[in-house]
């Protein structure tokens, strides 16, 4: 079986944001699969995705703060800097944290670990609102 779905996800201020539950929400098809992989392909170059911590928002938090200080605004070797000066350090986070994910689907459900959650990694201070390009391939239960 093959499915895909484009998610599309609201507007988030900067940071990094727990969207397990919308992903879930929008891939009704999922329930169909016995056993399978869900693509996940953010569709831009200043967010990220990434698998972590669904519990503690301390987490996202800290990850966000250590983000911000690895790449901070205003390098003075930046050039690309026309779209405001979070631009640059948005993509350089998104380069390093990544825009998709592979994740293993068992039972008609995405096979998380209990504390496992997908994030989106909003990186633009006003990033606007992100399409995910979700793709199942997988055996159904019939």
């Amino acid at each position: 079986m093959w499915h895909q779905e484009e998610i599309h996800l609201s507007e988030r201020p900067r940071g990094f944001h727990l969207i397990t539950h919308e992903v879930d929400e929008a891939l009704p098809w999922l329930a169909e699969c016995q056993i399978g992989l869900l693509h996940l392909q953010l569709l831009h170059t200043s967010a990220s995705l990434t698998l972590n911590e669904n519990s503690d928002p301390d987490v996202r938090h800290d990850l966000d703060a250590f983000m911000r200080r690895l790449v901070p605004e205003g390098l003075d070797y930046f050039r690309h800097t026309l779209e405001g000066p979070d631009d640059m350090p948005a993509h350089v986070v998104a380069s390093l944290m990544g825009t998709q994910l592979s994740l293993a689907v068992r039972n008609g459900r995405l096979a998380l670990g209990t504390w496992q959650g997908i994030w989106l990694g909003e990186h633009r201070e006003q990033g606007g609102t992100r399409r995910v390009l979700a793709t199942l391939n997988g055996q159904s239960f019939d």
